[in-house]
């Protein structure tokens, strides 16, 4: 892969992901896949003003052993150090990056059971620290190819050749493959701005979602809810993309009511392990069966994580002829995958999709329809005849996706 290019994207996810500004702290979360790569990023970092850039790295295989080897007692408590970085975080969070490249079944063969319950009780320690920086800081996720997770995608292709696909197929993706991604980056941001700017001049009250695999769902939206895509903003107005890539334009439904049955389309990896081939019906606005080839028992562990696991927190609409559609690939990648087509997530919602959110506490978001919980997983139930219909409040029908694509 040409350096240049890598330096293209390292520039784009510090100037747009980001958006950097100057005396920023920077903190990077990247595993020990890609170091050359996230050096650039942190340069990049300085130069767009970061007085600070901290990376912590972590290593997939040393991760395993601590959930195998070390008690549920021991995995549970917040240690003194660990507590002091987000006590320090909380104050001094302006951006935080995360850089996939996890191997998809890295986390094959740990006890899942184990590593739920120490969720649940590391939950509410941490919660207070999330609550303090949630919607104050830029975030943004992105990837680069680990060997493990290359080889999973391109199976055929010596490790060498797979991160070189890899490579390629991530930056097509990303829209960071041209002369100038930032540039691109506008243009996409305009036109996802565009159609968030139309759903919410509807005023739907409900989604129906429908496919020939068998999907067929009505979900009930917010009725102070908006639409989002693409850039985000901050309490305090600074613009910054989440996601590179992103293709979505989502909100967050009302919470427990949801009717109907989805179909997967694509694996969901969770937890270091794939889920495929699934199901999930909803009755009374939440989860009552869930179906799976392979993972079910994890499938089951994961919508009953607590009350709000097993009810909806986004619905995200995405064309089939997204360009991570068209690239053919598989990612076993939640970030790619859910940008392939249409998906929804269990699991908590998000205040910024309710209309003024910054003026209600957490208590009366909750009341207004924004599921609470502590997982927020998406996955994917769009396919290529997918049937996206909006209705009004009063009855009025509007067709939102046909064939698998926008109808507007």
């Amino acid at each position: 892969m040409r350096k240049t290019q890598l330096q293209r994207y390292a520039k784009l996810i510090a100037r747009v992901g980001l958006n950097v500004k100057k005396g920023q702290t920077v903190f990077i979360a990247a595993g020990l896949d890609q170091p050359a790569f996230v050096t650039m990023v942190v340069e990049e970092c300085y130069k767009a003003g970061a007085s600070e850039v901290f990376v912590e790295w972590s290593h997939q295989p040393v991760e395993k052993l601590s959930s195998e080897y070390r008690s549920f007692d021991s995995l549970s408590e917040m240690k003194p150090w660990v507590k002091a970085k987000w006590e320090y975080k909380a104050v001094n969070y302006s951006c935080r990056l995360f850089i996939e490249s996890e191997d998809p079944d890295g986390m094959n063969g740990i006890d899942q059971g184990k590593m739920s319950a120490v969720r649940r009780a590391l939950y509410p320690q941490v919660k207070p620290f999330r609550k303090a920086i949630e919607n104050k800081h830029q975030w943004c996720i992105a990837a680069v190819p680990g060997e493990a997770w290359a080889k999973k995608v391109f199976p055929a292709l010596s490790a060498k050749k797979a991160v070189e696909a890899m490579w390629n197929v991530i930056l097509k993706t990303a829209r960071a493959d041209g002369r100038n991604p930032i540039k691109d980056w506008k243009e996409h941001n305009e036109d996802l701005d565009k159609r968030c700017a139309y759903l919410n001049a509807l005023g739907l009250q409900y989604l129906q979602i429908k496919s020939g695999n068998g999907t067929d769902v009505t979900i009930e939206l917010n009725a102070e809810g908006i639409f989002c895509g693409g850039k985000e903003k901050t309490l305090k107005g600074r613009v910054f993309n989440p996601n590179i890539p992103t293709e979505e334009v989502f909100t967050t439904p009302k919470a427990g009511s949801v009717e109907g049955i989805v179909y997967a389309t694509k694996p969901l990896s969770y937890m270091g392990e794939l889920i495929e081939n699934f199901s999930v019906t909803f009755e009374g606005g939440k989860v009552v069966k869930v179906q799976a080839e392979k993972g079910e028992a994890l499938l089951k562990e994961m919508v009953s994580m607590d009350e709000g696991a097993g009810k909806l927190g986004e619905v995200a609409l995405i064309p089939y002829n997204s360009p991570i559609s068209q690239s053919g690939v598989l990612f076993y990648n939640t970030l790619f995958d859910e940008n392939a087509s249409c998906h929804l997530a269990l699991g908590r919602g998000f205040n910024e999709c309710y209309k003024n959110y910054e003026k209600y506490s957490d208590e009366e978001l909750k009341a207004r329809g924004i599921n609470e919980s502590m997982i927020h997983v998406d996955f994917m139930i769009g396919a290529a005849d997918t049937c996206v219909v909006g209705i009004k409040a009063n009855g009025e029908r509007v067709q939102i996706f046909e064939n698998g694509n926008w109808a507007f």
